[in-house]
């Protein structure tokens, strides 16, 4: 078992959406190390307001979490994921997802599983031979 886990945007949006306390269980186990690439803020700026809206919980609550489900993770400067590692992870999302590639990037530079709740990616990245995934249903027992 790796780990290693990179964890997607949509894990963590799922988290302060959800009422399903699974993946904050999991993102509060110590047996594993979480990390994202710094390009995650950008993501969770861009879609904060439509997380708002989506939750049942407050702007101020959102945050708060928010907050809380960062301090799990660790954050690292896409600069320091080699160019090898940039160019497999731009094939094996350019066609599904291009946002994606800072993500499996991570996962590849890593050697890391990568954690994410989009099906469609999932299913593009195994037929392209890409199948370090985190199976989260393995870890919510």
């Amino acid at each position: 078992m790796n780990n290693n886990v990179v964890v997607d945007t949509n894990v963590l949006f799922s988290a302060l959406h959800s009422d399903n306390p699974n993946i904050r269980k999991i993102l509060n186990n110590k047996i594993f190390q979480f990390f994202c690439p710094n390009f995650i803020f950008r993501e969770l700026f861009k879609y904060k307001e439509k997380l708002v809206k989506n939750s049942k919980l407050t702007e101020t609550e959102i945050e708060e979490l928010l907050g809380i489900l960062l301090q799990k993770l660790n954050f690292i400067n896409e600069n320091h994921i080699s160019l090898g590692n940039w160019i497999e992870a731009y094939k094996l999302c350019h066609q599904v997802d291009e946002k994606d590639t800072p993500f499996v990037a991570l996962a590849l530079e890593l050697e890391a599983d990568f954690w994410t709740r989009d099906q469609v990616l999932k299913n593009a990245l195994i037929k392209k031979g890409f199948t370090q995934f985190f199976d989260e249903k393995k870890h919510t027992s």
